[in-house]
């Protein structure tokens, strides 16, 4: 639903550290942190030299509630297109697993046990398994001895365990030939994101604030232009329902136009709310913010910019490439953590999230 927002808050450094109880903000911002803690982790493990395999015969990415979701779907975005091996993407090991496959899995539910037995299943059969989740708990003992698992070492609340479980999977597929990605880059690019967004810097220069401030009293339409921004939009989406109470939609832009009555809604653009209104119309009288994400590069995406800027006049095209000199792995994840820090900001500004001093929405 829309949210309300409390601007001044935003602008008040004092009052949202106060407002942010939990240190979300402090958490989000350790996402560089947790990239390179992993990075460190996999190589004291070994994980390169463990699944120096040779080409596995599929790579199977266990879907699971949490960001586990959104994370195994970016994979799965920036594999595909060039990836020389299937990509399954499944809530549970296939039937048909075997020792020339490889499963990954991310979640911080130590004690989920359906993951548990489907990872022991998958050991039993061969497979190989590298599993970035907390050390203790069934899931943890259900690789003990027979997989590798990455524990966390940088302790965030598990909604904003996302670039852990990310450079969990890109290590993993390093490792295994299937792509290329700069993990130290990363981690340093996400440093930069989160310095821009520090809750000091006043909203004018800082994105992730300037975000909150375009989707509040929305509902946000979260609109790609290329499978990998499609997953950051399911992301972001997870997050904004995390930390705001806001719900979005995503979709892939051609998906979406194949929707008459959104599509009108879209093209009418952001219009003034009638005053007269009456507030229990409900979300039929609801304003949107269309924002079209795209992460790709090259001819095809631009030729995508062009038609959803002629399509769709009066959308925010998000586009990280113009201002992030780094492939598709970095811009993706750099997107994706300012959508994180604009969803904490939100939720602080908008009492759904914080402790004293948070913001209370007037009541009549």
């Amino acid at each position: 639903m829309p949210t309300v927002l409390d601007d001044t808050l935003l602008d008040d450094p004092a009052r949202l550290a106060e407002a942010d109880s939990a240190g979300l903000l402090r958490a989000a911002a350790m996402a560089g942190a947790q990239v390179r803690a992993t990075a460190e982790a996999a190589a004291e493990l070994e994980l390169a030299e463990r699944l120096d395999l040779g080409r596995p015969r599929a790579l199977v990415l266990i879907d699971r509630p949490g960001v586990s979701r959104t994370v195994t779907r970016l994979l799965a975005a920036l594999l595909t297109p060039s990836c020389p091996v299937p990509v399954v993407v499944a809530e549970a090991v296939p039937n048909w697993i075997g020792a020339l496959d490889v499963v990954f899995a991310h979640t911080d539910d130590a004690g989920d046990r359906e993951l548990a037995a489907s990872l022991e299943r998958a050991a039993r059969y061969g497979a190989s398994v590298v599993l970035s989740a907390p050390g203790e708990g069934p899931v943890a003992a259900a690789v003990a001895g027979k997989g590798v698992l990455l524990s966390p070492r940088i302790p965030v609340p598990p909604e904003l365990a996302f670039p852990r479980g990310l450079a969990a999977g890109l290590l993993t597929a390093n490792a295994l030939g299937l792509l290329v990605s700069d993990v130290q880059l990363l981690a340093d690019q996400l440093d930069l994101e989160a310095e821009k967004n520090y809750l000091a810097r006043e909203t004018f220069a800082n994105p992730a604030k300037a975000l909150a401030l375009r989707v509040a009293d929305r509902v946000p339409l979260l609109w790609g232009l290329d499978p990998v921004a499609v997953a950051v939009g399911e992301h972001a989406a997870h997050a904004f329902a995390a930390h705001a109470a806001t719900v979005c939609d995503v979709e892939d832009y051609r998906q979406a136009l194949a929707r008459p009555a959104l599509r009108r809604a879209a093209q009418a653009g952001d219009t003034e709310r009638d005053i007269f209104a009456d507030p229990d119309d409900g979300p039929a009288g609801a304003r949107i913010r269309l924002l079209l994400l795209s992460v790709r590069t090259g001819p095809a995406a631009d030729a995508a910019r062009f038609q959803a800027d002629e399509f769709l006049p009066g959308a925010d095209i998000i586009v990280p490439a113009e201002e992030i000199e780094a492939d598709e792995i970095v811009r993706a994840a750099v997107l994706a953590l300012r959508f994180e820090l604009a969803a904490v900001y939100l939720g602080l500004a908008a009492g759904s999230i914080g402790g004293a001093g948070r913001y209370e929405p007037a009541t009549v």
